[in-house]
């Protein structure tokens, strides 16, 4: 099996979760997406394993998501999918995937339902 954490290792949420794997024996690749972000068609796969819209991985409390306007309603999704990858900070972290599955470690134990 492998897993693959998106990792931001300033975010708490996120050292949480990493732990957490390897506290279930799963040592996850990293990929510091904030160094190395996700494009367009990684986030939407990403986002087809988690179930969820674009909006729906956005950290709307970040200061460019304000300064993108990005609460603005009229945004399709391929506009949203576009400021997340142009500006990876967007995305909610930690983002665990495994296989065809995947989970959004807050809380940390959110991932383990994908771990089967």
């Amino acid at each position: 099996m492998t897993v693959t954490i998106w990792h931001n290792p300033r975010c708490s949420k996120s050292r949480q979760t990493l732990a957490l794997l390897r506290a279930h024996g799963i040592e996850p690749e990293l990929v510091e997406y904030l160094k190395d972000p996700p494009d367009a068609d990684v986030l939407r796969a990403v986002l087809s394993k988690l179930g969820l819209g674009p909006r729906d991985l956005m950290r709307k409390g970040e200061a460019v998501y304000k300064e993108r306007g990005l609460a603005d309603t009229a945004l399709g999704d391929d506009a949203l999918i576009a400021a997340m990858a142009a500006d990876p900070i967007l995305i909610e972290r930690p983002v665990v995937i495994n296989g065809d599955k995947a989970a959004i470690g807050r809380p940390p134990e959110a991932v383990l339902g994908i771990l089967d």
